[in-house]
């Protein structure tokens, strides 16, 4: 069987190790389970994604997908990207063989570019708002690594992606395109690791939820992050609910049919 992992509220609230997550993706790598950690969040390195599961104990080599990566599969070799995010979607990019203008460069404001492309980023401001719309009303298409509109952290949530992409979105007076979870760019990547069946576990109905539907897997839902149990039934239904990931697990082995 295929699992597909969100990392923040599942794996670990910021660099917070959610207690028991490592333990119940050994567990499942034990007995043969297939996997991947699929994450929105774009500002860190594909690397540092894995070495931060690594410390953890979990191996991640070849098993990290993100945002950022779906996002460079929608821009051709060549093109020229205004980019408003962080280091993650630069190194992705480039791997493509695009030519990269990150928005907060001195000259970004008269740089020509073919796409905008924008994702989480702690120090977005007025300026590079600015530049990113101006480019856009200019032409330039406008991609998103993703639309969250909050990111989980040990503190609670903070603005996501979503709510910088959101500014822009206003500013231009354009919709963007979107490659990260729930959407179609992303789930290729998925399935083309883990093919077309598998759960799918998250702790965003809105986000990993749907993200179920459009990879076509079970969806299960951990209260570790977004999602309360105030919160529940959510919409779409969860396949399988559980207060963190070692306890759906637990959940999905005690009912797994043992191979002939």
């Amino acid at each position: 069987m295929a699992w597909a992992f969100d990392l923040d509220g599942v794996i670990w609230l910021g660099d917070r190790p959610i207690a028991g997550s490592a333990d119940a993706v050994n567990r499942l790598i034990e007995v043969g389970e297939r996997m991947a950690f699929v994450t929105n969040n774009s500002f860190g390195r594909r690397s540092a994604v894995v070495e931060k599961l690594e410390r953890l104990g979990i191996d991640a080599v070849d098993r990290v997908i993100t945002s950022a990566m779906a996002a460079a599969t929608l821009v051709g070799a060549g093109e020229r990207a205004l980019v408003c995010g962080g280091p993650g979607i630069i190194e992705e990019l480039e791997l493509r063989g695009v030519e990269v203008v990150d928005a907060g460069e001195d000259n970004a404001d008269s740089a020509v570019v073919d796409v905008v492309v924008v994702g989480y980023h702690p120090t977005f401001d007025y300026r590079r708002m600015t530049i990113a719309s101006g480019a856009v009303r200019s032409g330039a298409r406008l991609l998103a690594t993703n639309d969250d509109a909050t990111y989980p952290t040990a503190t609670g949530p903070v603005p996501g992606g979503g709510a910088i992409l959101a500014s822009i979105v206003t500013a231009a007076g354009t919709q963007p395109e979107i490659a990260g979870k729930p959407h179609e760019p992303i789930a290729e990547l998925v399935r083309e690791l883990l093919g077309s069946t598998g759960t799918m576990v998250g702790d965003r109905p809105d986000t990993d939820g749907r993200f179920a539907l459009t990879l076509g897997y079970r969806f299960g839902l951990v209260l570790s992050g977004v999602t309360g149990r105030a919160d529940l039934p959510t919409v779409p239904p969860a396949d399988l609910v559980a207060d963190d990931l070692a306890e759906l697990v637990r959940q999905a082995l005690s009912t797994k049919t043992p191979d002939r």
